[in-house]
């Protein structure tokens, strides 16, 4: 069944006002500091360092946008998913992909509904154009996309925006970013300019498939997201996968970063190791042997070319892993 697309509600449009003026609401008891917050993120499964921790700490208070980069798969939507679990606010996702344009990220107008109101006026014979055409381009007849969506939302706590990938989006959508970053408001040509009481909590992030201009970097705050060391991401796999047996979890997890160090054409994130960890849980695998890390390497690496460099080399990277204690 398709999903109804909701309008937004009248009374939810707020016009920019010369005196409103963005104030960051109170942040819950656990987001107070970065210590408290770190264990926040750790209660809801998320692992993360201080200087991550900071940035989004930072991003909270002043409030501002916080850019994330790193490789594919070391967690950078994730934080938005946390992020909204700690807040106990929704989650508000604009996936960005080649040929993204503004009505597919803040309005488009309901023509159908539109159409009908317009025969609707016509049947009950309705002749004045102007009082018609003001009628169908109100509040009532818009649909509302994510972005316009994070500055209406009207909860106790702000909505998480997370614009992701947004390395994938053409220049000119980057370009119109830059008012909803700056001012946390949009403008409707037929409405005027709309601003948020309370600022969304956005979140971008990108793979850095091409570099981000400066104007948008400016109205960010930065951290580059890494791959993280051997004992950070065996702690991510007993977390997440907590019915792995810990000889898989320290295997899979020397595999892996073993693998990073080799010349691939993707190198595995996190997410490719829990995939994998997942995989032999339920495999009911108790040690990673040669054999059953060839079967399952799928689960890790995505690319054949990948597969048929790293093969050959599956057994000595195991035999190195068990004489290292890793």
């Amino acid at each position: 069944m398709a999903r109804r697309r909701a309008t937004l509600p009248t009374a939810g449009i707020r016009r920019r006002s010369n005196t409103n003026r963005h104030r960051s609401p109170p942040l819950p008891r656990s987001v107070r500091d970065i210590d408290s917050l770190i264990a926040a993120m750790r209660r809801v499964g998320y692992l993360t360092d201080r200087a991550l921790a900071t940035a989004i700490l930072l991003a909270l208070r002043l409030p501002r946008p916080l850019l994330l980069e790193g490789e594919a798969g070391v967690g950078k939507t994730e934080v938005a998913r946390v992020l909204s679990l700690i807040l106990d606010t929704v989650l508000i996702r604009l996936q960005c992909y080649e040929g993204i344009d503004v009505h597919q990220a803040l309005y488009e107008w309901n023509h159908a509904r539109q159409i009908l109101h317009i025969r609707l006026a016509e049947a009950a014979h309705q002749s004045d154009l102007s009082q018609m055409e003001q009628a169908i381009f109100s509040e009532p007849f818009l649909i509302q996309r994510p972005l316009l969506a994070a500055l209406n939302h009207d909860g106790q706590q702000p909505a998480v925006l997370l614009i992701d990938e947004i390395d994938r989006a053409d220049d000119e959508f980057e370009a119109f970013l830059l008012e909803f970053l700056a001012d946390f408001a949009v403008t409707i040509p037929e409405l005027g300019t709309i601003m948020a009481e309370r600022p969304p909590v956005v979140l971008i992030t990108s793979n850095r498939t091409r570099d981000l201009h400066d104007a948008l970097k400016r109205r960010c705050l930065y951290h580059w997201i890494d791959h993280p060391t051997f004992e950070r991401e065996l702690d991510i796999v007993r977390a997440r996968v907590p019915g792995v047996s810990e000889q898989v979890a320290r295997q899979v997890t020397g595999t892996v970063q073993t693998l990073r160090r080799m010349d691939l054409y993707k190198r595995p994130g996190v997410a490719e190791t829990l995939d994998w960890a997942e995989a032999l849980l339920a495999l009911g695998v108790q040690n990673l042997d040669e054999m059953t890390a060839k079967a399952t390497l799928g689960a890790v690496l995505k690319y054949h070319e990948d597969q048929v460099r790293v093969e050959p080399r599956l057994g000595e990277v195991i035999q190195s892993m068990e004489s290292d204690g890793a």
